[in-house]
């Protein structure tokens, strides 16, 4: 009888063939990577290390260590209610609801916002998630090219109909390439047509911005953006996602997301830890600063642009080289994972440098160094002159 799975090795033998295949690393112990420097994860403010964070998710577990259900169910508890109202009031909106990750807050919200005959316009670069949400809507999607506002205009006017739902959606900071939308740009195309606006902000909420709001507080147009998204397992420390709107809106997706309705809740732990993450993460210029100033100085002594945030991106080319690049590291004490398609798009392997609040301004240094000694003759960029 013929395997029904025969065709898995020929699968991953291409994937290895590519250069892309991928295996999983797992912590040696906690928050040690074999005695590596971590400049992969997002624990931008070096939250889901903090001890604040790991009391307060052992004061949650008394509510269970799992919600047992959906929210609409029997899945909530006062911790969500209050972490909610935090976030609510942090985003300076009416009303939030988190759910069990911010793939699910994705999935969630742009399924329930638009639907067959409506329109999305997303840019080229969003995330997975936001992609997978679009196709999973049913509505007619249109990728305009990255940051390209002139080019969304254009697929408005001949694609807009004002008898149906518009929606626009951008990430805020693009996950691997590190620079922002220009929320303004988009705010005000969006006021012309009518269109609702939506920024995944997963990377900007607690880093940027006034009390690190995220980028549309960052440039000062958060009250033209009508769907704020993020994620708590990111700057936050802890784990899932978020949908954050005027109260109408909120009430209608907890109705209508299905990766709401029907997900079980966050665990009750979690959402302790989150809590905690959001206060913090909101008051700790500190951290947030000394995130930023990491990414700044490891982007100077490569020569590359002025991070907008904590994503330094290394634009290596083909698969192998970033693979190389990343060994090299590693055997220098460095963890810099190499991003490659479909993550990124072809001929764009890169590694991805994360900083965070807990790295020392020498140990970049080291990092800038050894990256430097990595790259081959045609990428190796100027030494910076600039006394840091």
């Amino acid at each position: 009888m013929t395997d029904p799975l025969d065709w898995i090795d020929g699968a991953l033998g291409d994937l290895e063939q590519a250069g892309l295949r991928r295996v999983i690393r797992n912590r040696d112990r906690p928050w040690s990577l074999g005695g590596m420097v971590d400049l992969s994860s997002n624990d931008y403010l070096g939250l889901a290390r903090d001890p604040a964070m790991a009391t307060a998710t052992a004061r949650g577990v008394r509510w269970g260590a799992g919600a047992g259900a959906s929210r609409l169910v029997v899945g909530g508890s006062p911790i969500h209610v209050q972490l909610e109202q935090a976030i609510a009031d942090w985003k300076r909106t009416e009303d939030a609801m988190v759910f069990s990750s911010g793939y699910m807050a994705n999935l969630g919200a742009v399924q329930a916002l638009v639907g067959r005959g409506d329109l999305v316009l997303s840019d080229a670069l969003n995330h997975a998630s936001i992609i997978d949400g679009c196709r999973l809507s049913g509505a007619t999607v249109k990728v305009y090219a990255h940051r390209d506002t002139a080019g969304l205009v254009e697929l408005l006017e001949a694609f807009h109909d004002p008898s149906r739902r518009t929606l626009i959606v951008t990430d805020g900071v693009f996950s691997m390439d590190g620079d922002t939308a220009d929320m303004a740009a988009l705010c005000e195309v969006a006021g012309r047509f009518g269109a609702m606006v939506m920024v995944d902000d997963a990377h900007g909420s607690g880093v940027i911005g006034p009390e690190g709001r995220g980028t549309a507080a960052a440039q000062g147009v958060a009250d033209g953006v009508h769907v704020h998204m993020g994620t708590l397992s990111k700057a936050v420390g802890a784990g899932g996602g978020f949908v954050a709107g005027r109260a109408d809106l909120i009430d209608y997706l907890r109705n209508r997301a299905r990766s709401f309705v029907f997900d079980t809740a966050m665990p009750p732990a979690v959402a302790a830890a989150a809590l905690r993450g959001v206060t913090i993460a909101r008051s700790d210029e500190r951290r947030r600063q000394a995130a930023l100033d990491r990414a700044a100085r490891l982007a100077d002594g490569l020569g590359l642009p002025a991070p907008e945030a904590c994503v330094v991106p290394l634009v290596v080319g083909e698969p192998d080289a970033a693979m190389a690049m990343a060994g090299a590291l590693e055997d220098a004490g460095f963890l810099v994972v190499a991003i490659r398609p479909p993550s990124v798009p072809d001929g764009t392997a890169r590694l991805r440098f994360t900083t965070n609040a807990t790295l020392a301004p020498d140990t970049i240094d080291r990092v800038v160094a050894a990256t430097r000694a990595a790259l081959p003759p045609p990428l190796l960029a100027p030494s910076p002159k600039t006394d840091r």
